[in-house]
C-alpha cells in the first residue's frame, strides 16, 4: 500500500508523526512525505520517501506569517489558498505518479485534505492536538470580537473559495477546508480520557496515545526532588527565565531548564541549576517531580506520560486548552504570576500535594492503555 503523508514546517506536528512513519514503513508500507529540508533527515530516517515543498513560494514558511495565522482569519485563509495553489502543480504531478491509496494529513496542512478532495482519494487526518468539534472547541478561547472579524471578513474568504475552484478543487465554502466532521478518519495522539469531549467523536476517531520517543541520554538525578522547566523552541522569555532562577536557586531542588538559545544570557548561576539549550526531554522528565510547560501538546502529553505534575503556563489559546484540560483532571496546577514568590510556591504546591501526581499518573496509564501504533496501522489497512 502508498500513503502520501502531508505535514506543516512545525516539529510539534511533525514529530508525533514520526513513530507511526517508522511503523507503517516497517510493516512494508510505502510512504511519501510531502515536508520541508529541515526535516528530511528525520522523516528519512523513519523510512519514509521524502518530498521537498520548499520553493514553491509556500508562504507558512514565513515566521511572521505563522505568527499572524493565529490571529487574522481572513489572512490564514489566503495564506492557505495560496500555499495549496502554489504547492497545486506539484502535488498533482507527483499523486499522479505514486498513485497512493490513502492520503494521511495533518489537521492544518489543508492542501493534503484538498489534494485527497480532489483527486478522489481517501483522506485521514492525522490530529496532533486536541480534536476540535463544536463541543471541544469550547476549551479554545476565541472571544465574541473575533467572531465578528471572521464575519466582516467572509467576502475576502469566499474570492479565496473561488480560487480554489477554478483549479478543480470541489470546495463550496470554508468549513468544507477547516472542519473535520465525526465522518472524516481521524488518528489522535492523545488518550479518550485526556480528550476533552471524547464521548461527542464518532469511532473514525481513533484516540491511539502520544507517540514517545526512546532515551537517547542520560542525565543525574543530584537531589531528592526535580524540578524541569521548558518554555518550548519559540519562547525567549528572559524575565521568566531570571525569576526562575532566582526562586529556585539556592534551594534544595535540582532545576534542569532547557531554555533555547538563551541560556548564554545568564552567568552566575547557582550550583543546584543548570541550563541548556536544548535536552533529551524523555529522559529529563523520567526524573522530574515538577514540570512547568508553556503546555504545548506534546511537551504536555510527554510528562504527564512519566507522571508528572505539570506547573501550567499557556502562551496560545490551543496551549490554553491544554492547560484547562489538565488543570480539570488534576495534574497540574496553573501559574498565577511569573514573580519568584508565585513560581516557588506553585511548583511546591504539585510536588507536596499528593493529589497532583495522582491526577497525571491517572493521565498516564489512559496513554499507555490507547492503542498507539498498531491500532493506527490496523485503522489506515481497514481505510
Amino acid at each position: 500500500m502508498k500513503i502520501a503523508w502531508f505535514c506543516i514546517p512545525a516539529h510539534g506536528h511533525t514529530n508525533p508523526t514520526l513513530g507511526l512513519v517508522k511503523a507503517l514503513t516497517s510493516a512494508g508500507y510505502q510512504i511519501y512525505y510531502f515536508s520541508f529540508e529541515m526535516f528530511r533527515e528525520k522523516i528519512e530516517d523513519a523510512g519514509a520517501f521524502f518530498i521537498p515543498c520548499d520553493g514553491y513560494d509556500f508562504e507558512m514558511e514565513d515566521k511572521e506569517n505563522a505568527d499572524r495565522v493565529g490571529k487574522d482569519q481572513a489572512f490564514a485563509v489566503e495564506l492557505l489558498v495560496s500555499s495549496t495553489l502554489a504547492l497545486d502543480e506539484m502535488v498533482t504531478e507527483k499523486i499522479g505518479e505514486i498513485e497512493p491509496d490513502v492520503i494521511v494529513a495533518d489537521s492544518v496542512a489543508y492542501w493534503g485534505k484538498l489534494a485527497a478532495l480532489k483527486h478522489g482519494i481517501p483522506y485521514i487526518s492525522s490530529t496532533t492536538t486536541f480534536a476540535f468539534n463544536r463541543y471541544s472547541s469550547k476549551y479554545m478561547k476565541h472571544g465574541a470580537g473575533e467572531t465578528i472579524k471572521m464575519l466582516l471578513s467572509m467576502p475576502k474568504v469566499n474570492k479565496q473559495i473561488r480560487r480554489l475552484q477554478e483549479k478543480g478543487y470541489p470546495v463550496k465554502g470554508l468549513l468544507d477546508i477547516l472542519q473535520n466532521d465525526n465522518d472524516t478518519n481521524t488518528i489522535v495522539y492523545t488518550s479518550k480520557y485526556f480528550q476533552p469531549c471524547s464521548e461527542t467523536f464518532s469511532d473514525r476517531y481513533h484516540f491511539i496515545g502520544p507517540s514517545i520517543r526512546p532515551v537517547t541520554e542520560t542525565y543525574e538525578k543530584k537531589a531528592d526532588k526535580m524540578v524541569y522547566i521548558s518554555m518550548g523552541t519559540v519562547n525567549q522569555n528572559k524575565d521568566f527565565y531570571r525569576h526562575c532562577i532566582n526562586a529556585f536557586g539556592n534551594t534544595e531542588y535540582q532545576v534542569i531548564i532547557s531554555m533555547g538559545v538563551n541560556h548564554d544570557h545568564f552567568v552566575d548561576v547557582p550550583d543546584n541549576i543548570e541550563l541548556y539549550e536544548s535536552v533529551d526531554q524523555m529522559a529529563v522528565l523520567q526524573m522530574a517531580d515538577a514540570f512547568i510547560t508553556h503546555c504545548g501538546m506534546n511537551s504536555a502529553s510527554e510528562g504527564l506520560y512519566f507522571g508528572v505534575p505539570l506547573v501550567l503556563f499557556p502562551q496560545t489559546p490551543e496551549q490554553d486548552a491544554v492547560a484547562k484540560r489538565a488543570e480539570e483532571l488534576g495534574a497540574g496546577i496553573r501559574l498565577p504570576s511569573i514573580k519568584e514568590d508565585d513560581i516557588l510556591k506553585t511548583v511546591a504546591r504539585v510536588i507536596e500535594e499528593k493529589d497532583f501526581k495522582e491526577g497525571a499518573e491517572k493521565v498516564s496509564e489512559s496513554f499507555k492503555q490507547s492503542g498507539g501504533f498498531k491500532e493506527a496501522v490496523a485503522f489506515i489497512e481497514s481505510i
